[in-house]
């Protein structure tokens, strides 16, 4: 069975590929290599021995997305996380998240619809539910105003997949994330972002191994355990298998709606200053870091309530954040060596 992946040679991406092959699909991967390196395609087949066949495409362009569907038309399935994806970058540049998120979105639900089947699962985020009033956070959270212009592409891709699958044979899952670390076991696929890192982690072990000075933690006055934001830190390759079994429950039609929400984290909140202490601990390397002022569009907290994932599609993370941080540290040893 045939599944595209756009933005498959990204960071969650390129891993959510490796598990589909590890399940036996034909993937097809849509990037247009703005924040992800063509060599990720080599990794992916190291570790599953075969490499997805590619489309260097930007899904900007609405004539390349109806060119791609036409050569494609025995899909079966499409993972959507080609997006933008740094708050701060969105404050800052909102045109082109709004351009890159939801134009990207229109065109690639105008072409799957045209299909005999039109299963789609969309990369979401726990930005949709902007400061939720308590914790931990359920999929029946009210979604507050956004926080930033990426936090609200999120919330309005939501609505326009709800409004799309309301009239035709759309049928989608809305995986909304916590914050995705790590990398594969292997180490042959990783978080590698071009420029300076937007996440904590990546922050972190480029601080670690000397690529940057030091990480600026943005305030540490927030009413929590230490004063610094809490978020939900999930292992990338568990979120990646979610994304196999979202697919598989809409193939086997055992979705109960036509749009279905699911949280993906781990349901403990870990303060950034706890995740610089976890990983100091597991590489025996010190972190050079300074309080500076807080950043616009950051929440003070946001923790999973995962209860839904785990009763219904029978999902559950498998691995900790300390194992998440010691693949992210042994990925970028193997990068920089």
């Amino acid at each position: 069975m045939k599944v595209v992946v756009t933005g498959g040679l990204g960071f969650i991406g390129s891993h959510t590929v490796v598990e589909l092959q590890n399940q036996g699909f034909e993937v097809v991967v849509i990037d247009n290599l703005s924040n992800a390196s063509i060599s990720v395609l080599d990794g992916i087949e190291k570790i599953t021995g075969k490499k997805p066949f590619f489309e260097n495409i930007d899904l900007r362009e609405k004539g390349s997305v109806q060119n791609f569907f036409q050569k494609h038309s025995d899909t079966v399935g499409l993972i959507h996380f080609a997006a933008s994806k740094a708050v701060g970058e969105s404050v800052g540049n909102p045109l082109l998240y709004y351009e890159n998120n939801i134009n990207t979105l229109v065109y690639v639900l105008q072409e799957l619809i045209a299909l005999p089947q039109a299963n789609f699962i969309f990369s979401s985020s726990c930005t949709v539910y902007g400061q939720a009033e308590t914790m931990p956070i359920t999929e029946d959270a009210s979604v507050q105003p956004a926080m930033s212009p990426y936090g609200n592409t999120k919330q309005i891709g939501e609505e326009i997949i709800k409004d799309v699958a309301r009239v035709t044979n759309l049928s989608s899952v809305l995986l909304r994330y916590f914050n995705p670390i790590g990398a594969h076991p292997s180490a042959e696929i990783g978080e590698l972002p071009l420029g300076v890192p937007q996440n904590l982690v990546p922050f972190i072990t480029q601080a670690a191994i000397g690529l940057r000075k030091e990480l600026s933690v943005f305030g540490n006055d927030y009413p929590t355990v230490d004063g610094t934001c809490i978020r939900d830190y999930i292992h990338v390759v568990d979120l990646a298998k979610a994304h196999v079994v979202a697919l598989q429950r809409l193939l086997d039609k055992q979705n109960l709606e036509k749009v279905e929400t699911f949280n993906l984290g781990t349901g403990t909140g870990s303060s950034v200053l706890e995740v610089i202490h976890a990983f100091e601990k597991i590489s025996g390397q010190k972190v050079q870091y300074k309080i500076v002022d807080r950043r616009e569009g950051d929440v003070v907290q946001a923790y999973a309530n995962t209860d839904k994932a785990r009763e219904i599609l029978g999902w559950n993370t498998e691995l900790s954040l300390e194992d998440a941080l010691a693949s992210a540290w042994k990925w970028e040893q193997k990068v920089r060596s």
